[in-house]
């Protein structure tokens, strides 16, 4: 669902150093090509260990990977530009330029780049670098260069799916451990503050984001952070957890009646959002749009009355981070291709009464798409 991955120590890959994958830098730059350039700077710690394998948290200091096409033929050229207080990253392949805390990094990529072509910055340069690079002319013009390696990283290869499929399972079992909690009166927080240990002892590192975990009408509110409220006969559960092993991510969410049958409306709602990441599910396949998956959910929703409630986008692409660039919405137009990974997550919510999501995450495969997520979905009641 809709929150933050997590930062800094808890965010780190299972790598600390390694070497440029020419593949994927390849494609990197055959991206930035398309969008009319040829050299871009890498803020973003998490690209630059998806295409390098060394792993490093800036804080303030500046850090980023420069690359560019130096002939016709294709070959680039990598500089990794690295405060001495980081970890040695001579092991990437790249040429290395470091500095120190008193030395201003800007004349260091002045000296490297081409100031008499664009280049590609990432959303994650800071301000206080980006305006004093911009100053310094160090480029023709500055150009948003995201784009490039986000649609390098959505495309994942068979290495990065198997590690995705482990991730899964290892949520679906913790989903097991997450019902067994269920019990009169314990809170939402208890249960919450409890997984960590569990999905380390199934062999995940961490969380991918803060667990929710919402009972009753909590679970109206699709980011409920988890508090002291007590779960009660009569209430939903709804859990939407993720782990990251092996530095990719998982995300599912399930929604359970606890202490009795569910009224005839709840259980309507609930089908309704089942029909509905079904329905979208069946659709996904190469060349079929996000917008048209997001709208076969929609429409199952809207013809059971309940339109006005599907408050949010259907889905997000997920893998080295759990939202990646990409979502599954009316507004994206682009057709889904083979080995992208994304959540199908429809949900209703009736402010002040009760809250219902299903989310799976799927792997588009060549004629179709495969779902991660084997834990069942059929309704639930829990005594």
């Amino acid at each position: 669902m809709n929150t933050e991955p997590t930062s800094g120590n808890a965010a780190r890959p299972v790598a600390k150093t390694g070497t440029l994958d020419p593949a994927r830098a390849t494609r990197v730059m055959d991206n930035l090509e398309k969008l009319g350039m040829r050299q871009v700077l890498i803020a973003d710690p998490m690209s630059i260990w998806y295409l390098t394998g060394y792993w490093n948290v800036p804080y303030e200091r500046f850090y980023g990977l420069y690359l560019a096409r130096t002939d016709e033929a294709g070959a680039i050229e990598a500089t990794m530009f690295c405060n001495r207080l980081f970890p040695d990253a001579t092991s990437t392949g790249a040429r290395v330029v470091t500095f120190d805390d008193t030395e201003d990094p800007i004349p260091l990529v002045s000296a490297t780049a081409r100031h008499d072509e664009p280049l590609g910055v990432d959303k994650v340069l800071a301000a206080r670098w980006l305006l004093p690079l911009m100053d310094a002319h160090v480029a023709s013009e500055f150009r948003l260069g995201s784009p490039a390696v986000d649609d390098a990283r959505s495309i994942k290869d068979a290495h990065e799916l198997d590690l995705m499929r482990a991730a899964s399972s290892v949520n679906d079992q913790a989903m097991a451990w997450l019902r067994a909690q269920l019990h009169e009166g314990v809170t939402e927080h208890e249960i919450a503050s409890g997984l960590l240990a569990e999905y380390r002892r199934l062999g995940a590192q961490e969380h991918s984001f803060s667990p929710i975990v919402s009972f009753g009408a909590n679970a109206a509110d699709p980011h409920h952070e988890p508090d002291g409220t007590r779960l009660c006969a009569g209430d939903v559960a709804l859990f939407d957890v993720g782990c990251k092993r092996s530095s990719y991510c998982s995300d599912m969410t399930r929604t359970f009646f606890f202490g009795g049958e569910p009224s005839e409306r709840d259980r309507e709602v609930y089908e309704a959002v089942r029909r509905a990441n079904e329905a979208a599910e069946a659709l996904v396949a190469p060349g079929v749009t996000f917008a048209e998956i997001d709208r076969a959910a929609r429409s199952v929703i809207e013809e059971a009355g309940y339109g006005e409630y599907f408050t949010h986008r259907l889905g997000h692409q997920i893998g080295l981070e759990d939202h990646e660039p990409g979502d599954v919405s009316s507004t994206h137009d682009e057709p889904v291709r083979p080995g992208q990974c994304f959540s199908i997550e429809p949900g209703i919510y009736l402010p002040g009464e009760m809250g219902v999501r299903i989310e799976d995450l799927v792997i588009v495969t060549q004629d179709g798409c495969e779902v991660m997520n084997a834990y069942p979905k059929q309704l639930t009641v829990i005594d």
